[in-house]
């Protein structure tokens, strides 16, 4: 496991997604009620980018066909037996991190 910092540019508004690049995989952040939350970017059914989804409350939907995802657990809406990886974010004094072991 290794601590990447996240950019400046890469943190979202409240309320909204975006894609973080790490290597070649992305991760998709989403700032929910002031909290920073991190998944696994690629949603399992047709592999849209979560990052780019409409955010509503703790749930992000993917652009492509609308499945939705609750940003703290990375559980299914619809079918609790599928999820997306969550990922640990750590607040230093220079930033954010993301705790990654996805090598």
């Amino acid at each position: 496991m290794k601590l990447v910092k996240i950019p400046n540019n890469n943190l979202p508004e409240e309320g909204c997604g975006a894609v973080m690049f790490i290597g070649d995989k992305t991760v998709g952040l989403f700032k929910v009620h002031g909290d920073l939350l991190a998944l696994g970017n690629i949603c399992p059914h047709r592999g849209g980018s979560l990052g780019e989804g409409e955010v509503t409350g703790e749930i992000v939907a993917c652009p492509w066909h609308g499945w939705e995802f609750n940003c703290r657990t990375g559980v299914a809406v619809e079918n609790q037996e599928i999820s997306v990886k969550t990922y640990k974010i750590l607040s230093q004094s220079d930033g954010k991190y993301l705790e990654w072991n996805d090598e």
